[in-house]
């Protein structure tokens, strides 16, 4: 048995009579009667346990806690459990890690203790405002629907974001780890909200939005720090290079697709949306990349004097997004190195009040640059709403020199410094190292200059510039700006890329996951072969190397751990020969003996290429190794996914059967089954067959969930009306008479996006024939 609490944002009330809102702040005193077997924890540490006898005459313990700060209702919590738990002291700090005993036992939670004290250090020393309570517990459930929650005081996390196995060296888990304590520890100082990392405790707890329309407050601002703190301890993590992978470049593909602000008035949020929608990608990461611009146009030491000010003056009371601003003003009106265009506020309103973001459209031969909202100029959405005007900070550098800082504040402007000469080397790079929240598109002009310099000299353009070079580009062009050419042509220069991070980026957008078979059975797979397969061979030997002979020298190589899989998936699917023999290699090896494990950060690939260029006993020993008692979760995922691989359609199918029986598989196998054989190239008419004959069973189980996942994949292969129509019986057949519309939608719309994508994968292949050979 166990109790854990989540009260944010407005569960307080179902537990106490309250006004459960954030500016309604009080102290609380907490008294708990529970199981004397059992272990009671609270925001404050206990000052009394006594026991008491009910009516029946059994034995209860009351644990009485101190009373509390003065805080928001939805910081209020409580666990009761039968946990054991590590400790330490930092500056008279009780830090205290609970979970499973087994887990405590095998120093799961090690790690997560070795951090907590030295990032709530670094905050203090930052922020200069001390922690206020005389105990942190971090508490370690085994599920936990808010991935993590940090009540004031005692922080409950879901167990797999902290833990991690001690024999792990630095793994992309522990990272996650370090992001996650980090975040929460944030919040201890602002308001905040819940999120998959830990929030900050001083912004939320200590200071804590007015109401939930200014949650960005709480979470932005904790994700923010949350970044900060993870690279304090761990160093090996690049903070630039890991902010604008994680958190900036995503929520740029996010935010481009959501229709609403950072910031929305009450009225709106009452009227149309649900609080819990708010708990998203625009709020904590577009919260941090904005917090992240302001940061880099005041300076560091400026922002950090601000957040301290605003800190203190509202220490256990709410503020909104406006007394920030009004304390950055402050600061910055006292000193007398940083100049700004405008007010703060005016600033900092057109990032948080106004919907999406910019695009700056650049002309050389001009200076000009142009500003309009970045929106998709494929749909037949009106551009009447698009007439946003940001005031925008641009870094940018000429020909390898930073320039000064330059400001955008209106839809367009005239540089004369950016104007560029006749030279072939006179280059200009807009929003260096992504520090501002937009896109850029340049003229064909400076981007064959760009390309150019790319292929002579990558390293002139600061790594981060060419990953968002690159993402810039290819968003520009999936969004109707540029031509797919444009963004081809800047991939030429690939063999002379040495960061995963950067490959990553590019294989994503050339081989999304989701389109690998349509890919696979297109005419422009064997030109994307051999266009690839040249520019990889650099980058892939390296690391097949250290694969082959030391691939523990790569434990503190974190874009390794986490982007050198897709790497390697992507040269054994471009059936690169070295690729699929050191992933039959490595397989045997593991067949051979089962202690020899294969590494962790490519056993995925490994497994599945393993199994793919392998026969039944492959197979038939990744099925052993999957009922195999000691196999972890993470294993079982990995061979659930990696049987699905094979090349043999009767293995396939006997997969699929098995997948039926409730004696091999838990039921929630089957689905997981189902989704990965039908997105293979040659398993999704085997799945989907299996599909149609095995229905009145699987629907049971599933439902129509199964048969919309199903379809989302079997869509991709839509190409005539007779393809549909096959795939309508089956849906008329099976479904009800108002979710038969839906479905027609969904086919004629995949039908639509296929033939889209055709046309546009002629356009690369008819590309690729003329540069495939450069």
């Amino acid at each position: 048995m166990l109790i854990a609490s989540q009260m944010e944002p407005t569960y307080a009330r179902r537990v106490y009579p309250c006004f459960d809102e954030p500016a309604m702040k009080a102290t609380f005193n907490i008294r708990i009667i529970h199981d004397p077997s059992y272990v009671a924890l609270s925001n404050m540490p206990a000052i009394d346990v006594s026991e008491v006898k009910d009516e029946n005459g059994s034995l209860w313990t009351v644990t009485t806690f101190n009373t509390s700060l003065k805080m928001s209702t939805y910081l209020t919590a409580f666990v009761i459990c039968d946990f054991d738990y590590v400790t330490r002291t930092e500056r008279g700090n009780e830090i205290r890690i609970w979970a499973r005993k087994e887990a405590v036992e095998n120093g799961f939670v090690d790690y997560a203790l070795n951090i907590t004290g030295p990032i709530l250090s670094f905050l203090e020393d930052t922020l200069n405002v001390s922690y206020p309570l005389p105990k942190t517990d971090l508490v370690a459930v085994p599920d936990f629907g808010a991935g993590a929650m940090e009540n004031w005081g005692l922080i409950i996390f879901q167990e797999a974001l902290l833990m991690n196995l001690p024999i792990d060296e630095f793994t992309s888990r522990k990272a996650m780890i370090a992001f996650i304590v980090s975040h929460e520890l944030g919040h201890q100082a602002c308001g905040d909200l819940r999120y998959f990392f830990f929030q900050l405790k001083w912004f939320g707890n200590l200071v804590t939005m007015n109401w939930w329309n200014d949650l960005w407050l709480n979470e932005g601002l904790a994700s923010y720090f949350e970044y900060l703190g993870a690279t304090f301890v761990e160093p090996m993590l690049s903070l630039d290079k890991i902010f604008y992978a994680h958190v900036v470049q995503p929520v740029l593909r996010e935010d481009s697709e959501i229709a609403r602000s950072l910031s929305e008035s009450e009225d709106k949020i009452k009227g149309s949306f649900s609080l819990m929608s708010l708990f998203d990608y625009i709020t904590y990461s577009k919260g941090a990349s904005i917090t992240w611009m302001l940061s880099g146009f005041l300076s560091e030491k400026l922002f950090t004097r601000a957040l301290t000010l605003y800190l203190k003056e509202f220490s256990f009371s709410n503020a909104n997004q406006d007394d920030l601003w009004n304390h950055i003003q402050m600061v910055v009106d006292a000193q007398d190195e940083v100049h700004l265009p405008a007010p703060v506020k005016q600033i900092m309103d057109s990032w948080t009040c106004q919907n999406g973001f910019p695009v700056l459209t650049l002309n050389l031969t001009t200076g000009t640059i142009r500003q309009e909202q970045f929106f998709n100029k494929n749909s037949r959405r009106s551009t009447d709403s698009y007439n946003n005007t940001w005031i925008i900070p641009i870094s940018w550098m000429r020909n390898g020199s930073s320039q000064p800082l330059t400001w955008l504040d209106k839809s367009s402007k005239m540089f004369p410094e950016m104007q560029v000469s006749e030279s072939e080397y006179d280059w200009i790079l807009l929003n260096v190292n992504l520090s501002g929240y937009y896109r850029v598109n340049y003229d064909q002009l400076n981007l064959k200059r760009l390309a150019r310099l790319l292929e002579n000299d990558p390293k002139a353009i600061p790594a981060v510039s060419r990953f968002q070079l690159i993402d810039d580009v290819f968003a520009l062009t999936d969004f109707g700006y540029v031509p797919i050419e444009t963004a081809l042509d800047l991939t030429k220069y690939l063999a002379r890329e040495d960061e995963l991070f950067i490959w990553d980026v590019v294989l994503l957008n050339l081989i999304p996951d989701n389109l690998e078979s349509t890919l696979k059975n297109h005419e422009v797979y064997p030109l994307l072969k051999k266009y690839l397969l040249k520019r990889m061979l650099p980058i892939y030997h390296y690391y097949a190397g250290f694969i082959r002979q030391n691939v523990d020298a790569l434990e503190n190589d974190y874009f390794a751990r986490v982007y050198l899989e897709k790497l390697l998936a992507t040269a054994c699917w471009l059936g690169l020969q070295d690729c699929l023999d050191l992933s039959s290699e490595l397989y045997a090896k593991w067949r051979d003996n089962p202690e020899h494990k294969i590494p962790f950060l490519i056993r995925r690939t490994v497994c599945c290429y393993g199994i793919a260029t392998g026969s039944d006993k492959e197979w038939n020993f990744a099925w052993e190794m999957y009922n195999h008692t000691d196999s972890t979760e993470a294993d079982k995922d990995i061979l659930l996914y990696a049987m699905s691989c094979s090349k043999e359609s009767w293995l396939l199918y006997r997969y699929l059967q098995y997948g039926l029986s409730d004696t091999l598989f838990s039921s929630n196998c089957t689905s997981v089954i189902i989704s990965h054989v039908v997105s293979k190239d040659i398993g999704h008419r085997i799945a989907w067959e299996f599909v149609t004959e095995n229905w009145p069973l699987l629907s049971q189980g599933y439902g129509h969930e199964l048969l919309h996942d199903v379809l989302k994949v079997m869509g991709r292969f839509v190409k005539t009306d007779v393809q549909i129509q096959e795939l309508q019986v089956f849906y008329n057949a099976t479904l009800e008479e108002d979710e038969r519309e839906a479905i027609t939608m969904l086919l004629e719309s995949a039908k639509l996006e296929n033939i889209e994508r055709r046309k546009l994968l002629i356009k690369v292949a008819s590309w690729l024939e003329k540069n495939v050979d450069d």
